[in-house]
């Protein structure tokens, strides 16, 4: 569906839900190198406000991914709870937004929450996340108290963990060798050890989640561990046998033109 808006007398066109999503997005370098960043601030305001306005119901329908040709989109509309939905099908995502902030200050902002989560597919938290600054993020985010264990816990109140992200424009060992030292003497990394590989390739990931474990079992340190490349990619990694990957991610990026944060 092409949606148009307009900004100080200056009109707008997003001709596809992925389009808006992606022009909705705060300015990133690998956004305008993939061609999808929005090319003025003004293109970026009018994308907010048109994403303001999309049904939520929208997003239910003009799928960014087509359901025929995806797994991941067949799962996630497949399960999606529609009873739960039923009590916010009537919202667009600029009164989620308004929902969730109210919401989460609540007494019970937790419990609210959660049961709301089923509710939500990923492209609707997406869409409501781009109109929201920092300071609305951190809100509703504290209002779940979510902790989780593995080889260190996080999770905790008052805590913080980071992930360290040692990328390399060329997915270079060494590059992301020296990365990752930079990172751990910086006391980075007790969250996870994460890396956005430049490509797809598998022997690339096998390679670069073969150096991560090394160096993680090397120095014995208390961490996770991962590359973030397509699921698909870490799956057929997995059934080959390979069990250096403490955690997977579905990465977009590979699906469609919209930024990793979608």
């Amino acid at each position: 569906m092409i949606r148009t808006q307009s900004v100080r007398g200056e009109s707008f066109t997003f001709t596809s839900m992925a389009d808006l999503l992606a022009k909705a997005t705060p300015l990133r370098s690998g956004d305008e190198l993939a061609g999808c960043a929005a090319a003025s601030d003004a293109e970026r305001a009018a994308a907010k406000w048109a994403l303001a306005d999309v049904p939520l119901t929208a997003l239910l329908e003009e799928l960014v991914v087509p359901y025929e040709s995806d797994e991941v989109t067949r799962l996630i509309i497949d399960t999606h709870d529609r009873a739960a939905f039923a009590q916010i099908a009537h919202l667009t995502v600029g009164d989620l937004r308004d929902l969730l902030l109210q919401t989460a200050v609540a007494d019970d902002a937790g419990a609210r929450l959660a049961a709301l989560s089923p509710a939500l597919t990923p492209e609707m938290v997406a869409a409501v996340s781009k109109l929201m600054r920092n300071q609305d993020l951190i809100a509703v985010a504290r209002a779940v108290r979510v902790t989780a264990g593995f080889r260190t816990t996080i999770g905790l109140p008052g805590t913080l963990a980071t992930r360290l992200q040692p990328n390399h424009p060329t997915d270079d060992p060494q590059g992301i060798a020296a990365a990752t030292l930079d990172g751990l003497l910086l006391g980075c990394g007790d969250a996870v050890i994460g890396i956005n590989p430049a490509t797809d390739s598998p022997h690339a990931t096998s390679d670069l989640l073969h150096l991560l474990d090394e160096v993680r079992t090397r120095f014995d340190i208390p961490t996770q561990s991962c590359v973030l490349s397509h699921v698909t990619t870490t799956l057929g990694l997995i059934e080959k046998g390979h069990r250096s990957t403490s955690c997977s991610s579905r990465s977009p990026a590979p699906r469609a033109p919209i930024p990793p944060s979608a």
